[in-house]
């Protein structure tokens, strides 16, 4: 597939603006005339089978993250439609460990019996 086909792809999609529904269901067509001409606001657009395959949840993040980064300079600001989760992110979820048991701090009673026949 050469990046023609890809290009080609990409304009003949049905692009819509996931900030602004319609009122009989779907989303309104992406872009607008002008900044200070439109009602509308900053407009966050995806293809229109994608914004069908987003929750609720992940429209409004996508829409709020886009709107916060503004449009500086009178260039639109690329904004990731999803964000990484927070496990992905390298945080630790798990049971903390608290309590002594001979050097080792345990918490969770599972952990004392397997740590006891170890000391």
């Amino acid at each position: 597939m050469s990046s023609r086909n890809g290009l080609d792809k990409w304009f003949k999609q049905d692009w819509v603006d996931i900030g602004s529904k319609k009122k009989g269901g779907g989303f309104k067509k992406c872009g607008r005339k002008s900044a200070k001409g439109s009602k509308r606001k900053y407009p966050k657009c995806v293809p229109a089978a994608k914004a069908a395959s987003m929750s609720e949840g992940e429209r409004r993040s996508a829409v709020s993250r886009k709107r916060a980064a503004g449009n500086p300079g009178g260039k639109p600001t690329n904004v990731k439609t999803f964000t990484r989760k927070k496990a992905a992110q390298g945080g630790y979820i798990g049971t903390m460990i608290d309590a002594d048991l001979g050097g080792v701090k345990v918490s969770n009673p599972s952990y004392k019996k397997y740590y006891r026949g170890m000391i």
